[in-house]
């Protein structure tokens, strides 16, 4: 797995969020299915909920808030809002193409429990 290295910071904070190169590219390709994608960022937060206490949620999204962190990553942009930046600090987002499935993964190293699904952590 190689992270992205192309990351640009916007600000003074470090990226909560990093994306390997195949994540980048994943997300790019579906980007370019989308209509109006020059206007659109990946958003990566965490919700209260899940079986382990937090959940992750990702979507396109067009709205950036004056408190939200933003990274490029190559052609794609990451935005994260504050109070998930703390509990994603450090996390790695991947993209797996396999026998078992394909999907976004992310690796974070804050979660001291996280469920079978993998969508979920405390």
């Amino acid at each position: 797995m190689s992270i992205a290295t192309t990351s640009v910071n916007i600000g003074r904070r470090p990226a909560p969020v990093s994306l390997t190169d195949t994540a980048a590219a994943k997300v790019a390709e579906l980007l370019a299915e989308e209509e109006g994608a020059e206007e659109l960022a990946l958003r990566v937060a965490v919700r209260p909920g899940g079986c382990s206490g937090y959940s992750y949620d990702m979507f396109f999204d067009s709205e950036v808030a004056d408190d939200d962190i933003v990274r490029s990553f190559g052609s794609v942009k990451v935005v994260v809002d504050a109070e998930s930046a703390e509990l994603l600090k450090g996390s790695t987002l991947d993209y797996r193409d396999g026998l078992q499935g394909a999907g976004f993964h992310i690796s974070n190293p804050n979660a001291t429990r996280t469920c079978g699904c993998g969508s979920s952590f405390s």
